[in-house]
């Protein structure tokens, strides 16, 4: 899900959802430049759609690319252009399939597991950099008038400098990948409560942006949750309410037979149910499906 929110004039957050690969990128730069440096990590990150070997190797890889086509297009824009990008790939290559999370910059992943939410990502910016000094609590930092600050992003001529996690799957878990814009708006407590109510998700993500423009919707808002409904040797059951019987012992494509939806917040739409090329795009906005909770059109 992604909304524009109440304050901006575009939305310059990218997403991709394509199997392993499942990413939120924010844009930098001013409206054209944030809207093409974020589209353009997604694109480099589209290339590993499908695949069974991708691994953290892999990741970095691809984010330098994405950060040279940044650059490039950066080259003639007086602020030129960079974004932040969090997202989580799964790894089916090692002893036990995980998730490699990655991060570069203040949009973030966290973890739901046994009922506990716990932030996996640790935001690169000015006020997490006062926090860990002790300088700044938490609980002041998301209303610090540099909160908008990050010390690392893709572009601006800088090396990527991501970080990562490795977090093994466990039937029942969920994961909540987001830009800042609903993390500004919602603390922890609230993205817990959300997390907690065993809707589909679908319905929480949905859920999440409401109630991020409720509380002022101040920047784009981008949510992906995704739910492990099942894990190899592990024989607990997802209890969110989900049309499907899991992936156990099959490929990526038996489990995803269509191409799922993959949208940049831009401006055409194709909504859960039909087939979807690799560039289809949908925003909250344009497709009323998204709005509507629902999953076809």
């Amino acid at each position: 899900m992604s909304d524009v929110g109440r304050r901006r004039q575009a939305n310059e957050d990218s997403v991709i959802v394509q199997p392993p690969v499942f990413a939120v990128a924010d844009g930098m730069g001013g409206h054209a430049a944030g809207d093409l440096a974020s589209a353009a990590v997604v694109d480099r990150l589209l290339a590993l759609a499908g695949r069974d070997d991708v691994d953290q190797g892999v990741v970095g890889d691809v984010l330098v690319l994405a950060a040279h086509d940044i650059d490039d297009l950066g080259e003639h824009l007086p602020l030129g252009a960079g974004t932040t990008v969090t997202g989580a790939v799964l790894d089916v290559a090692g002893a036990e399939p995980a998730f490699v999370i990655f991060n570069v910059g203040d949009s973030r992943v966290y973890s739901f597991v046994g009922n506990e939410l716990a932030q996996v990502t640790h935001d690169h910016s000015v006020v997490q950099e006062l926090v860990d000094q002790g300088l700044l609590s938490a609980a002041d930092a998301e209303t610090h008038p540099e909160s908008n600050v990050v010390t690392r992003a893709l572009g601006f001529h800088e090396a990527p400098r991501p970080d990562y996690w490795s977090v093994p799957l466990r039937a029942g878990m969920r994961l909540l990948l987001c830009s800042d814009g609903l993390t500004k708006e919602l603390p922890a407590p609230r993205l817990r409560l959300h997390l907690a109510a065993r809707l589909s998700a679908a319905e929480t993500a949905s859920a999440l942006v409401d109630a991020a423009l409720a509380a002022g919707g101040r920047d784009n808002i981008t949510v992906i949750v995704i739910d492990v409904l099942e894990a190899p040797g592990h024989t607990e059951r997802s209890v969110y309410n989900e049309d499907s019987t899991g992936s156990r012992g099959r490929s990526w494509h038996d489990v995803f037979p269509r191409n799922p939806l993959c949208f940049r917040g831009s401006r055409t739409c194709t909504c859960w149910g039909r087939a979807a090329s690799p560039t289809s795009s949908c925003t909250s906005r344009t497709c009323p499906a998204v709005r509507s909770r629902s999953r076809s059109c």
